[in-house]
């Protein structure tokens, strides 16, 4: 146990935290979800296979903005968007004039109406010119105005807003704080009533505002303090008998009051609009609140539940770009009298990003189309596909920067000065970075996903999983709880995966299929050890479930290749060959991994870490320190001398 003293006052915020990230999830699961049953050992193949094949009409319209789109990016220098860390105007205008700003937005308002497949297929593309553009394009689309608005908005602010976001104005959606991140329980931005009724005023600071600083139009999250005012109506919502709490608002970035104060700058992502924005008693009417008071931060979550599928589709394009170059320079270097690729150091390397590049594509594309039919609840299989993603795209992208060595490292703008050929290696490992933090980070998907993953067995337990639950509640749960696991674990003894001959339709893919089965039921057996072990202190175990996750985001991996080169090989013998070739070494990788992952649900150095984390956060490991500028000072190799503050401007 650490040592650091427990404030009281942090309990109290932790339990309010909770109360209000458990008040704004779905808790009700009304369409069958494949990812959810790899957690319960029910692993339901047919959910996924066959492949869900795609509406032919909107795949011929997608293919056809793809072309369009392919023209625009030909045009497009990347080199000099990471060199200026702009954007030209005349690449936005372009993108405007295709209809990229519009590509999920419905044809009824002026949208190009793409799948989410077409959609994520377009932004794999233009990363592959510079991410800012998959930035420009997915923070506006899939997070900003468009996505809460067609979902949660009125027929009235469908038609005011959603022709002006297919046409271009540029969207932008608004939650970070400088003192909150992922607990929106301490937003301090709030949304004050007007005392005639009609309006609210916003004040706060918003950080991190990706598109922010040229957004014609703002997603902003804030607090509508408790009142009984006539907000509410028809429409309003209710807090303990009172309107209020998080609430979403569009905002017109053009509204006296909005302050762009500065303009953020990162490792990776140059040419990004990103900053802080100060929000002043600033006035925004009644009817541009999105949905009731306090349903904010669920618009928000539901809003991030297909939106973050952009950022498997960015990672599965950047490992395409890293398996082409991967490609040709192992192939081109030489030495010691054979290509670098020969070597069995680089060729195990090329056969990871290749099979991994396969697989990012292939869980982007399952989860897409999973999405596209409407038919299952796709929110862990979303999660997954970004948790799973972006931890692998990144090791995709430092694997490449290994494989080119000392012009990996160097900059593609040096490599051309000297006349060689300007690959951005280590520009894609910067860029790639982000996408662990984007749109909740790993740790925090983690934990988003385990709570959905044993939500079962949270249910099943009652007040057992319950801190202030008393002595006479648990023993009463603990004999509701044993009902349903009497009827539930004897069927994780036995299933289909013990037998040599089933998924027999999967060809030589069907033993990694049937190890995807008994590993699901080995999993849900794990979990439920967890569950009877630590009851109410599950939570707390982050560690151990992260690795119940990380399997389940590897089973669901290895479900989504098998699945796919499946239905490659029925569609197209001869590319479906290779397929089945990269599926059947990325499951033989992934295997690996899983059981790596299970020996660290047995053993983990969980409770020695967190007692030399405890010593660190007292103090009483400074002499580790020792030898170095004190970086508290403002000085040394890895501090900078604070700038001059960026101007102030007003908001476009």
């Amino acid at each position: 146990m650490s040592s650091v003293a427990v404030d009281p006052t942090h309990t109290a915020g932790e339990r309010k935290a909770r109360e209000v990230a458990e008040a704004a999830r779905e808790q009700r699961w009304t369409r069958p979800s494949f990812a959810k049953g790899l957690y319960l050992g029910a692993f339901d193949v047919g959910l996924i296979h066959p492949y869900p094949a795609l509406d032919p009409d909107a795949a011929a319209r997608g293919a056809a903005f793809h072309q369009e789109l392919l023209e625009v990016c030909t045009a497009i220098d990347g080199l000099a968007i990471e060199r200026d860390d702009r954007v030209p105007d005349e690449v936005v205008d372009a993108l405007r004039r295709v209809g990229a700003f519009g590509m999920k937005i419905p044809q009824e308002y002026g949208g190009l109406g793409l799948s989410l497949v077409d959609y994520g297929r377009a932004l794999m593309l233009v990363s592959t010119v510079h991410p800012s553009l998959a930035a420009l394009l997915s923070a506006h689309q899939s997070i900003g105005v468009p996505e809460p608005v067609h979902m949660f908005g009125s027929p009235e602010q469908k038609q005011a807003y959603l022709p002006r976001c297919a046409a271009g104005a540029i969207s932008a959606f608004l939650l970070t704080e400088p003192d909150v991140g992922s607990d929106p329980a301490r937003l301090g931005t709030t949304a004050t009533p007007t005392d005639d009724g009609t309006a609210y005023l916003l004040d706060g600071v918003k950080l991190w505002t990706t598109n922010g600083p040229i957004a014609e139009l703002l997603v902003v999250m804030a607090v509508v303090p408790p009142h009984d005012g006539p907000h509410g109506g028809q429409h309003g919502g209710q807090h303990g008998g009172q309107h209020g709490g998080i609430s979403a608002f569009v905002v017109e970035a053009s509204t006296p009051g909005i302050t762009v104060e500065h303009r953020n700058r990162f490792m990776g992502l140059r040419g990004m609009e990103n900053g802080v924005t100060r929000f002043q008693q600033v006035r925004v009417p009644v009817a541009n609140r999105l949905g009731r008071e306090g349903e904010g931060l669920k618009i928000a979550l539901t809003t991030l539940n297909t939106g973050r599928l952009s950022i498997p589709a960015i990672c599965a394009g950047g490992s395409k770009w890293a398996l082409s170059i991967a490609r040709q320079w192992s192939t081109e270097r030489v030495q010691w009298g054979r290509p670098v690729g020969e070597h069995e150091a680089i060729s195990a390397k090329l056969a990871f990003i290749a099979a991994t590049a396969f697989a990012l594509e292939s869980v982007f594309d399952l989860s897409a189309r999973l999405a596209d039919t409407g038919q299952k609840d796709v929110r862990i299989e979303a999660a997954l596909a970004k948790l799973w993603a972006s931890e692998m795209g990144y090791r995709v992208a430092d694997e490449l920067v290994q494989i080119r060595g000392g012009r990996g490292f160097e900059t593609a703008d040096s490599l051309a000065a000297r006349g060689e050929r300007a690959v951005p290696a280590e520009q894609l490992l910067r860029d790639m970075r982000i996408n662990r933090i984007f749109e909740g980070s790993s740790e925090i998907m983690r934990l988003l996903i385990a709570r959905e993953a044993v939500d079962t067995h949270l249910t099943a337990a009652g007040d057992l999983a319950s801190r202030d639950a008393s002595l006479g509640a648990k023993a009463r749960a603990a004999v509701g709880a044993s009902r349903f696991y009497v009827r539930w674990f004897p069927a994780l003894l036995v299933g289909q995966g013990s037998r040599p001959d089933a998924y027999g339709d999967f060809g030589r893919l069907g033993r990694h299929v049937r190890f995807v089965e008994r590993s699901s039921r080995a999993l849900a057996r794990h979990t439920f050890y967890a569950m009877a072990r630590h009851q109410a202190r599950l939570d707390r175990k982050q560690v151990l479930l992260g690795h119940v996750v990380d399997i389940g985001a590897e089973l669901f991996a290895m479900s989504a290749v098998c699945t796919r080169a499946t239905a490659l090989r029925h569609d197209d013998p001869a590319a479906g060959r290779s397929a089945v070739d990269l599926a059947d070494a990325f499951c033989a990788q992934s295997r690996l991994r899983v059981e790596t992952l299970f020996r660290g649900l047995r053993r983990s150095t969980a409770a020695s870490d967190d007692r030399l984390a405890g010593a660190v956060m007292a103090g009483r490991l400074r002499w580790v320190e020792d030898g170095i500028l004190d970086p508290s000072q403002g000085t040394g190799p890895w501090i900078a001398p604070a700038g001059r503050a960026e101007r102030a401007r007003p908001g476009p």
